[in-house]
């Protein structure tokens, strides 16, 4: 029939009227009636056409019920229903409606999942590295300073970090240790030093904030047996510093060590008490044995996989350790448990300067030096290695970590200033030990103050240093030496690493075939 001669088609029948308009015409009408439950239906083909037209997904609905529940939910939201044709109003065709079962549009679905991780992100990089500062801690107060001192205690910074960590834990956080800071203090007869650290992948951390400064609190320790005024004030001008450093951030845990000078020192106790009334500072004096332990621990990482046996030494300011390590086929992760033999020596840098001179060194009185040394070492009970070495392999080297070692590959380097990332691992030979040596010994005392890996305040100290090297090298002769520019701070850091787990919270272990231990063999510590 003409669609313009007015007629009505049959009841039931097809309509001649195009569908979108003759309905949108209808529903109009029972809006305004208030009867919008008696609007024609749609079919579920026309829903899943409008649906497509305004970008959502359709959903199918086998019973009027479904779809009267639908209409209902995008009324009382103030959006009209879409319909098919092209009258219907483009602004319903923009509003999304939930489907029926209660799931989201695939678009509002991924954004609101890329906000969700946004969010879980909690601004860190890659790799769980921090790339702004940590947020304190809603409900755990900063530890008040001790009245009168200025300063931090470190049983506050101890119990504050702790009780950040509990709530940390409280909180449901499933890796709260990977952003937890760990601080390492060694106040030994020539240094002080601090090191902050966060550990990162398995066996290795990355410092946050370091300290070192000289103080030579060991200085007229040999002749008195008791710490100097001069020498008490400059090491507790820095320990105020570290101190300051240890209260500016949430610290999880941290040891405090003192070595040969407070050990030896008849007022060695006395100046501990000094240092906790004025900096708040707890430090303890550890045994040699201790030291030698945290020594080898702190370089285990430049132990090459082909080593089957090491000496490592530390020459300090008042004493120097040296631990003989054996390495069977079953290798420890702490390479601590495989010394067999330890000593240390009662002489360092500091008193072996002050016994023989150290500003005017002459070849005679650097002999006499190495013949002092030798003679410890002499009542140094220890098998020798060669029953541990295999027939021409590179399997023993020696370790050197001080301030010795790392100055004599800074200048055969030729470095203008020092480098610790040029340094730190370093292979040297047997020849160019013994040329930097006579390098050195060949210098004055100013010269050897102009080198800028010496300096004026390690000139009167290096020639003593590469004394006690050489009496070690003649006890134990290698080929090759490795430098190591780390040492006890290294070692407390990775032992309360190592004893929290938190590398197993870093990273779970992987199944048969991923990656071992062999993150051991990589560097410990980045600066």
């Amino acid at each position: 029939m003409d669609p313009d001669s007015g007629a009505k088609p049959p009841e039931g029948g097809a309509s001649a009227v195009p569908r979108g308009e003759g309905k949108s015409s209808r529903r109009r009408k029972a809006k305004r009636n208030g009867k919008r439950r008696d609007a024609a239906p749609v079919t579920n083909s026309e829903a899943a056409d409008s649906a497509a037209s305004a970008g959502r997904p359709h959903s199918q609905e086998p019973n009027p019920s479904a779809r009267k529940r639908k209409r209902r939910r995008a009324k009382s939201a103030g959006a009209q229903q879409p319909v098919q044709g092209s009258n219907a109003a483009p602004a319903a065709r923009q509003v999304p409606v939930r489907p029926e079962g209660g799931q989201q549009p695939h678009s509002a679905k991924s954004s609101s999942s890329r906000n969700r991780r946004k969010k879980n992100r909690g601004g860190r990089g890659l790799q769980g590295r921090p790339l702004m500062p940590a947020k304190a801690t809603p409900g755990v107060a900063k530890a008040p300073s001790p009245a009168g001192s200025g300063q931090v205690s470190s049983k506050d910074i101890r119990g504050r970090a702790g009780a950040e960590s509990q709530a940390a834990e409280q909180r449901g956080e499933k890796f709260s240790y990977v952003n937890d800071l760990y601080a390492a203090l060694d106040l030994g007869t020539n240094n002080c030093r601090l090191l902050i650290a966060q550990p990162t992948r398995p066996g290795q951390f990355r410092v946050v904030d370091a300290f070192s400064r000289i103080v030579r609190l060991g200085e007229g320790l040999g002749t008195s047996r008791r710490l100097s005024q001069d020498a008490m004030d400059r090491a507790v001008e820095a320990l105020r510093i570290c101190a300051t450093k240890l209260a500016n951030r949430p610290i999880r845990r941290m040891r405090l060590i003192a070595t040969e000078a407070c050990r030896a020192a008849e007022n060695g106790e006395e100046f501990l008490a000094r240092v906790i009334a004025e900096t708040g500072l707890e430090l303890e004096i550890i045994d040699r044995e201790t030291e030698a332990r945290l020594a080898v621990s702190g370089c285990s990482s430049l132990v090459g996989r082909e080593a089957r046996s090491v000496v490592l030494f530390d020459i300090g300011g008042g004493s120097s350790e040296i631990a003989v390590i054996r390495i069977d086929d079953s290798r420890s992760s702490r390479l601590a448990n495989h010394i067999t033999h330890w000593t240390s020596l009662p002489v360092g840098v500091v008193t072996l300067s002050e016994r023989h001179g150290g500003r005017d060194v002459t070849p005679d009185v650097f002999s006499a030096m190495v013949t002092e040394v030798e003679g410890m070492l002499a009542g140094f009970d220890c098998p020798p290695l060669a029953a541990f070495r295999r027939q021409g392999a590179e399997d023993f080297h020696l370790i050197g970590t001080s301030g010795t070692v790392t100055t004599l590959a800074g200048v055969h380097l030729d470095l203008p200033r020092y480098d610790r990332r040029k340094v730190d691992g370093l292979w040297l030979s047997d020849a160019e030990v013994s040329a930097m040596q006579a390098k050195l010994l060949s210098w004055d005392f100013a010269g050897r103050a102009a080198n800028p890996c010496i300096g004026p305040d390690r000139a009167d100290l290096v020639l003593a240093g590469c004394a006690i090297l050489e009496a070690i090298r003649r006890r134990w002769p290698s080929q090759r030496m490795r430098v190591a520019d780390r040492g006890l701070r290294e070692g407390l850091l990775t032992d309360m690493m190592a004893d929290d787990g938190v590398w197993r919270r870093v990273r779970p272990r992987r199944q048969a075939g991923g990656q071992g231990a062999g993150g051991q063999d990589e560097a410990g510590a980045r600066r």
